[in-house]
């Protein structure tokens, strides 16, 4: 069976950090590219940013700078360094396999872990 299970959301306040991580399971992590996705209330789901099997990775311009995508292909985990947070970063970030790119037609896609931003 297939799981990837997001894991380190929390309420925050602006400017703090956060870590979030993804446990993956049940498929060839390290074959696959992957993604954190997020989707705020009342809003559509957001690319964040994208990872590629070999490390190679990519940054909505909304992050660039204050985020850090990262896998360890050897324990099955994506993580993904959350600094600088801001109060429009509040949403429900899932991780999601087969892309390290946009949004939508992933292989696979978690559950999400929630992260408020609020002073």
């Amino acid at each position: 069976e297939v799981q990837l299970v997001e894991s380190g959301g929390g309420l925050m306040q602006p400017g703090e950090s956060l870590r979030l991580s993804c446990a993956a399971s049940g498929f060839t992590f390290s074959n696959f590219a992957m993604s954190w996705v997020r989707q705020g209330p009342g809003k559509g789901l957001e690319w964040v940013a994208g990872i590629a099997s070999r490390g190679a990775t990519y940054y909505a311009d909304s992050v660039k700078g204050r985020f850090t995508i990262s896998r360890d292909n050897a324990k099955n985990t994506l993580f993904l360094e959350m600094t600088n947070l801001k109060t429009e970063g509040s949403a429900l970030y899932s991780c999601a396999a087969g892309r390290f790119y946009g949004v939508g037609n992933y292989a696979y896609r978690g559950q999400g872990t929630q992260v408020t931003v609020s002073s």
